[in-house]
Formats: C-alpha cells, structure tokens, sequence
C-alpha cells in the first residue's frame, strides 16, 4: 500500500514539476522579448503560459488513469497519498504550488463530497516561514559606499540587459528629482539610507519594472521603476512610482499577468504583498502568473472570511443580466456570477459561446480594462449564508447549476471577479466633474480594448464598473469578439419622409454589422452624459475611427497602454 501511495503520489508531483519547468522556461524568455521588441511574441507567448496549468493537469490525469486504473476512491489509500505528498514537499522550492496542483488532479478524479483536508490540501501544509527564510529575494544596497547615482547605475545594470539605455545619465537625474519630491521619507542623506531591490525584474507587454524599497530613518519607502524599450535599441526609464495606491494599479486585476523568474514565489508574494497592502494574496500570486494559487489562495481566504463574517449573500445591485445572474456578499469585495439556463430571446448565443467569451478574455491581453475572472466548479456556500430572495432568484433563472446537500448550497459552475460600481448606477450618484472623469474613462476603456483587438460588443454603461482607484472597467463579455469580425458602417442619410419616420431600419443590415453613431443613442440616452462623453471621444461616434483602429489591428501594431498616467512620465521633464 505505501509503495502504491509513493507512487501514485511521485507521478502527480512530476506533473507538476513538468508544469514549473516550462512555465520557468518561457517566463525566463521574457527578458529577450523585451530587449528585440518583439510585442507580437509577448502575447503569445502570455497566452500558451496561461494555458500550461490545465494541459499539465490533463497529462497527469492521463497517466494515473493508464497506470494506476484509479475509477473509485480508495479512502486508506488516497490518505497515504497525501501523506507521501507531503513528504516529498518538505524540501521543495515551491511546496504551495504542488498542492494546489495536487488538489487539482484529486477533483478531477473523485467527487465533491470527498473535497475534506483528510485527501486535499483545504488547508496548506507548507513551511512559509522556512521559505521565506532561504529565499533570496532582494539585494540590499548602501549608497554611502559609491554615491546616490553610482548606486542607482549599479541597480539598472543588474538585470543586464543586452541592450545599453538610451540616456542614463538624465534617467536617473530625473529618477532621484522625482523621488525627492514625492516621498518625504527619501530626503535623507546617502550614509542614512539603503534599497532593497527584488533580484528579478517584472515583465509585462512592452514595459518592464524593478521594484524595491528605500530603507531610511523615517521609514520604508516602497517604489516601482518602469523601463520601457525605445524601439532603436535603447532603454529608458519611463516612470516612477513610490505611493501605494499607485503600485496598486500596476497590479491591477485588469491586467495581464507578468513574466517575473523567480524560484519561491511563495516568499515573493510575502514581500510585495508588505510593499502593497491592498493586494491580496491571491491577487499577487495572480498577477505573478500563478493564476491557479491565486483561485487557491482566494478560496481560503473567503471560507475564512465566511467563518467571520455574518452577513447574507444577496443580489448584486444593478440591472439584472441577461445572460448571467451576479450575486455578492457585502461585506466581501466579490461578486460571483453564473450563466443562466436560459438567455433573453435579444441573446442570440449559447452556454458554450458565453464560457469561450470568458475563456479569450482570460488568454487575451486586458490592457488594464477588463476585469480577470477566476473560474470554479463545485462550489460549496452554506445555504444560511443566502438570503431567500437569492436563493429564489438563482433556482428560478439557474436550477441546472444548483442543488442542495444537507446545510450546503452547491453551485456547479461560476466565475468570481472584482466588485466595482456598475457605471449607470456611479454617474447617477456622481458630481459633475465626477461624472466627466467616468465618462472619459468609459471612452479611453472603449478605445484601449479596440486597440487590443476586442470589441466590446454590448457597450451599454451597465456594462462596466467603477473600481476604487475610479479606473472604468469592462466586465460583460458575454457579446466581445475580434475586431476583423466586425464591419463597421455608417448609416445611410434618409432621403424619404417615409425613410425618416421609419420605425425599423429601411436600410439592409447584414449580421456583424455595426453602427458607431448609436453609441451616441443606446449608451448615452441621457443629454449630459452623451455631452460630457462627446467633449472629449467624439471620434468614437464615427465609423472612420473604428475602421482606422481595425486597420492597425490588422497590421499587428500594438498601442502603449501603461499602467500609470502619461503626466508622470519622465519624456514629460526632459529638457
């Protein structure tokens, strides 16, 4: 039985293994896609990376199927399993990871009643404390032994890149004037201070970033630098960013993951997640490119959350969808959502198209303006925890994927992203101004997903949210395809009395067909809004921007889209 356990146990964590060395493998990679430009490859090569997980998951399950001809769950045996499971983590780099691939590969093969801590990991096994212990994490400089800038010249040659910056002598002059200025806590002299700088640099589309903390009398200053390729062969540094909101938004969940090489991403996350108290846990190792701990880490986190909170799950505020029904816990900064059984008769698209929408969204880049999502099955609440009016709702619109066993509400498949304000129902609450900067966001978000082939589909201001930072995010995705599936027209000018009273369009409307100027119309019905929106994205009313940016698509120019505004950029304070 033990040589059976061992073994069945050796063969799930060599599919994980597998699964470290390539996600190593093309993370590792992402420093050369920087240095030769290659934007194109950068998105592949993100998309195949989010992949990796589930294809080694497949692979493993194979295997033990073949070898084992496991059909039943053997309670002795699979105890011992997990047993030698642990055993064999004891000394590995990445202990929190394995299980949750163990975990895994176990709800693949056995049912949801046998989800307890006696056969998965519910609760983690792993030495945290001894991880964080023997990563190195970060190199710590003093520059009382070369000088302020010299120490600042040495960091940005670490990471060693084969291409030289374009001017580092003015980068770094304005590096250190910005930094004096925004953080009161660096104004000291050089033999009062230190840095301490993560010994990996982040990679994400066309920007990378060191990321550190100056260490001084007053305190600890955290702070990302972002570089950025010239495209002539040359690096600069392109931004600071030392508050933590700021560096926040960097790691926001509406952005793609970052390409980042580091051995003990547990300990990373313990480190960044001390520089951004915002950040989750979960939302960390997320943004790190460990999307499936983040699902792990986010589970734990809200069972425990439930273990200490009392309020009821209830309805989302909002319109209700059409296709999804949206619930949420107040005092929880979620929402979770299912698809419903059966759509509005104006949604001509099935289950099946709806969860591919979902599935491009988690592979394509989100340029800061859709919402990541992570997707679960089984998923147990405890049916106290519902308010009746929910539970009414979700059996009237969903009974396919809800049922009951004993005190527990199961729900067979859903996704859970982000809470944020619905748009309509934050400009109604809004002031003025308020209520421009929304619309200006509405309009940038429109124009930032067209850029990165995605039209949005549905655009109606339901349709996307207001984070905390007041960012506009796109969040029903249940109508987006790709740009080259759209025509984008014009409407034709009624030349009739009869054409102009006409209650159904008298011109031919083929399927794909789309009319930029009912933005104008549908979304922004109300004078104000469609004012204030028009004050600075007319363009988007006129079908000649959209085929322009359709055309840029189609020749594979990628748009800059950074996570920081322009005003801090430092070509704003070159001489």
């Amino acid at each position: 039985m033990n040589n059976l356990a061992f073994a069945i146990a050796k063969t799930i964590l060599n599919g994980f293994e597998r699964h470290i060395f390539l996600f190593t493998e093309i993370t590792r990679s992402a420093k050369q896609r920087f240095e030769q430009c290659q934007w194109q490859e950068v998105h592949q090569a993100a998309k195949q990376r989010t992949d990796f997980y589930d294809k080694r998951v497949t692979e493993t399950l194979v295997t033990l199927k073949q070898d084992f001809a496991i059909d039943t769950l053997d309670c002795e045996l699979w105890q011992g399993v997990k047993q030698c499971y642990v055993q064999l983590l004891e000394t590995h780099a990445q202990p929190d990871l394995a299980e949750s691939f163990y975990n895994s590969i176990f709800c693949h093969l056995f049912e949801r009643k046998y989800y307890l801590n006696d056969y998965i990991f519910v609760k983690s096994t792993a030495n945290k404390n001894k991880l964080v212990a023997q990563a190195q994490l970060y190199t710590r400089y003093h520059p009382a032994e070369k000088g302020l800038k010299q120490t600042i010249c040495d960091i940005l040659a670490k990471p060693g890149f084969d291409i030289d910056y374009e001017d580092l002598t003015r980068d770094v002059d304005i590096l250190v004037e910005r930094f004096y200025q925004q953080s009161e806590k660096t104004r000291f002299t050089p033999e009062e201070m230190s840095f301490d700088i993560l010994n990996f640099v982040f990679y994400r589309n066309k920007g990378a970033y060191i990321i550190g903390k100056v260490n001084s009398p007053a305190g600890e200053t955290p702070f990302i630098v972002a570089l950025v390729n010239n495209e002539k062969g040359g690096i600069v540094l392109d931004a600071m960013l030392s508050e933590s909101e700021e560096m926040a938004v960097v790691f926001g969940f509406a952005r793609a993951y970052f390409f980042v090489d580091c051995l003990y991403p547990c300990a990373l996350v313990e480190f960044l997640q001390k520089l951004i108290p915002h950040k989750t846990k979960a939302e960390l190792y997320s943004a790190i490119g460990f999307h499936k701990q983040g699902k792990t880490q986010f589970y734990r986190d809200f069972l425990d959350h439930l273990a200490n909170s009392n309020d009821e799950l209830i309805l989302a505020p909002g319109i209700k969808g059409m296709v999804m029904s949206v619930f949420t816990l107040p005092s929880y900064p979620y929402v979770f959502k299912i698809i419903k059984d059966e759509f509005s008769p104006s949604k001509n698209v099935t289950k099946a198209e709806v969860k591919e929408k979902y599935r491009l969204v988690k592979l394509h880049d989100r340029v800061g303006r859709m919402a990541d999502t992570m997707e679960y099955s089984e998923v147990a609440f405890p049916k106290s925890r519902f308010s009746q009016a929910l539970l009414d709702e979700l059996l009237k619109v969903a009974p396919s994927l809800v049922r009951f066993e004993d005190d527990l509400v199961i729900i067979a498949h859903m996704y859970i992203e982000r809470r944020m304000t619905p748009l309509n129902l934050y400009l109604a609450d809004a002031t003025l101004e308020q209520q421009e900067d929304a619309l200006f966001g509405y309009g940038q978000a429109i124009k930032q997903l067209i850029a990165a082939d995605i039209f949005p589909g549905d655009m109606l201001l339901k349709n996307f949210g207001v984070t905390r930072h007041g960012r506009v995010i796109f969040y029903d995705y249940d109508e987006i395809t790709y740009m080259d599936e759209v025509n984008f027209r014009t409407k034709p000018e009624p030349k009739t009395e009869e054409q102009i009273y006409a209650s159904e369009p008298w011109y031919t409307v083929n399927p794909g067909d789309v009319f930029p100027e009912e933005l104008a119309v549908f979304a922004l019905a109300n004078p104000t809004y469609r004012e204030l929106f028009k004050k600075h994205h007319e363009d988007l009313l006129s079908a000649q921007y959209w085929q322009a940016a359709q055309q840029d698509v189609a020749k594979g120019l990628i748009a800059d889209v950074f996570p920081y505004p322009n005003e801090i950029r430092f070509c704003q304070f070159y001489n």
